[in-house]
């Protein structure tokens, strides 16, 4: 597990002793929130591990413009080797699917992201996405 950086740590985000980020916003998703949270991503990835987000998104608010922007200046220079997301309503896994494709885009990077119903299949993708990147191999969708 690593120091997410006290100074300046995300209460939006935990790391979890199995080496995922949970990340769990309660309530409107703003500018000032993404950024705190994926900087928390970053810090984890300068760190070497891999980048598992386990977003629980049951008790997420509307995503404000500014935090879509903010999404998409704040990815280009960070790494996510995957993302599970449990509790997505359909507007908000549009939103999320489009972001996605937008940052794949403006990185070149794959943005492997997956939608899920409980917590316990999320877990599972995001380990078994880690085991296949420790070995190696480039792990399936």
């Amino acid at each position: 597990m690593s120091d997410l950086g006290a100074k300046d740590a995300s209460p939006d985000v935990r790391d979890e002793p199995d080496g995922i980020l949970r990340v769990e916003i309660h309530g409107e998703v703003t500018e000032g929130r993404v950024r705190a949270v994926l900087g928390a991503i970053r810090r984890v990835a300068e760190s070497g591990r891999d980048v598992l987000v386990l977003a629980d998104a049951r008790h997420m608010g509307p995503v404000s413009a500014q935090a879509r922007k903010a999404v998409t200046e704040e990815m280009r220079g960070a790494r996510v080797d995957a993302v599970a997301m449990v509790g997505a309503s359909f507007p908000m896994r549009v939103i999320v699917a489009l972001l996605a494709k937008g940052v794949q885009m403006l990185t070149g990077q794959p943005y492997p992201q997956q939608f899920f119903d409980t917590e316990g299949e999320a877990r599972a993708w995001l380990l078994a996405r880690r085991d296949a990147l420790r070995a190696g191999r480039r792990p399936g969708t």
